[in-house]
């Protein structure tokens, strides 16, 4: 749903409170790790924001840009990684725009705001088994941060996401105290409208939904800085873009999403919702798109999710399912995702788990298959 990938603003809501605070709007308070439904449901908070009722005609490139008259939207870039030397490593920046308020801010103060931005940057090192994660998030305001509504441009001082052309290019860059990481992105098919025609229904209810589409496969080519030492790496990427005002039912405690490329050339993503009680909802959806390009929708009758091992983090003390087996039935796939590393947890004041994958065949676990990322939310309950 990914996010794949409305935890991060849960994360967010920390900082947003103050921020909220500082420019004069009250955004939705935090009581517990576990309130990631309510925090999504549609409420008093949601009213006077765009709604997302029913499928629009998508315009690109303008919709690789910021959609603010709605609460949230997210881009969300996940790959991996092979460096001239022969190391691994998964990556994920992820960028989160909030609205702290329906209309916009009147006032002679530079620092009032209508918007804020979080921002998250990840790398799992396979060699050192190590996960390095670092979180930002600023007003938009003074120029700390800013997403175009009007061109793919979205940053946070020095974490920057650029679109370099109308099929869904980007140039990618992250720098921390642990590493720095400049990447190229380009297409190598074409992007692909999840749900129906890029309506994503999370709920029953109206306007429960998000405007949803993924770029399944980049070619991936830059530098990663780590200390000193510099090396030039290669790749493949997943791109989501998502954005709404409401998204989970009362019902509903979290999710888990899938991203996969397959090394034959194919792509699978699928999002499982999960029920309070368990169970997976019937609106779980997904997509498997072909070598050439050509996608075609899941549903929950069409794809089974097993959990295999868990694993329960010493930070949180949350278990998390980390190794699963996947099988669809229509592309004879039986697979099992494990987990590059068991700790990819994100342990903020509330908590997901968001990691890189190894796939391999069920049947032969020493055949590998393709690489893929894994998002888990709501098991702090």
């Amino acid at each position: 749903m990914n996010k794949k990938l409305w935890p991060v603003v849960l994360l967010g809501l920390v900082g947003l409170a103050l921020i909220g605070r500082l420019v004069g709007v009250s955004p939705t308070p935090l009581t517990s790790p576990d309130n990631i439904a309510r925090i999504l449901h549609d409420d008093a908070q949601n009213a006077g924001y765009a709604r997302v009722l029913g499928p629009r005609a998508f315009e690109f490139p303008r919709d690789h840009a910021a959609h603010p008259n709605y609460r949230h939207e997210w881009w969300y870039l996940t790959g991996h990684l092979e460096a001239a030397d022969g190391t691994r490593q998964g990556f994920q920046l992820t960028f989160f725009r909030y609205a702290l308020s329906p209309q916009a801010v009147v006032s002679t103060s530079h620092w009032r705001t209508q918007q804020a931005l979080l921002a998250h940057f990840a790398l799992t090192d396979e060699t050192t088994q190590r996960f390095i994660h670092h979180e930002r998030h600023a007003r938009v305001a003074l120029g700390l941060a800013g997403a175009s509504d009007t061109v793919g441009e979205i940053w946070l001082n020095d974490w920057r996401l650029t679109q370099t052309g109308a099929a869904g290019g980007w140039q990618l860059q992250a720098t921390t105290p642990d590493a720095a990481l400049t990447l190229d992105l380009q297409p190598r098919k074409p992007l692909v409208l999840q749900g129906d025609q890029g309506y994503s229904r999370k709920s029953e209810a109206p306007g429960n939904a998000s405007y949803y589409y993924s770029i399944p496969r980049l070619a991936v080519a830059g530098t990663l800085q780590r200390g000193d030492t510099q090396v030039r790496v290669r790749g493949t990427a997943w791109v989501d873009h998502e954005w709404g005002t409401s998204a989970l039912g009362a019902a509903h405690s979290g999710w888990d999403w899938f991203a996969l490329q397959l090394n034959d050339g194919r792509e699978l993503s699928f999002y499982r919702l999960r029920q309070i009680d368990g169970r997976a909802d019937g609106l779980s959806r997904g997509v498997v798109v072909s070598p050439n390009g050509e996608a075609r929708p899941l549903d929950l009758a069409a794809l089974q999710m097993t959990p295999l091992r868990w694993w329960r983090s010493p930070v949180t003390g949350i278990r998390y399912p980390v190794v699963w087996r996947v099988v669809c039935v229509g592309e004879q796939l039986d697979l099992r995702l494990e987990a590059v590393l068991d700790a990819q947890e994100w342990p903020g004041s509330l908590r997901y788990w968001e990691g890189a994958m190894h796939v391999t065949d069920f049947a032969t676990p020493t055949q590998t298959r393709g690489r893929a990322y894994l998002e888990l939310t709501g098991y702090a309950r």
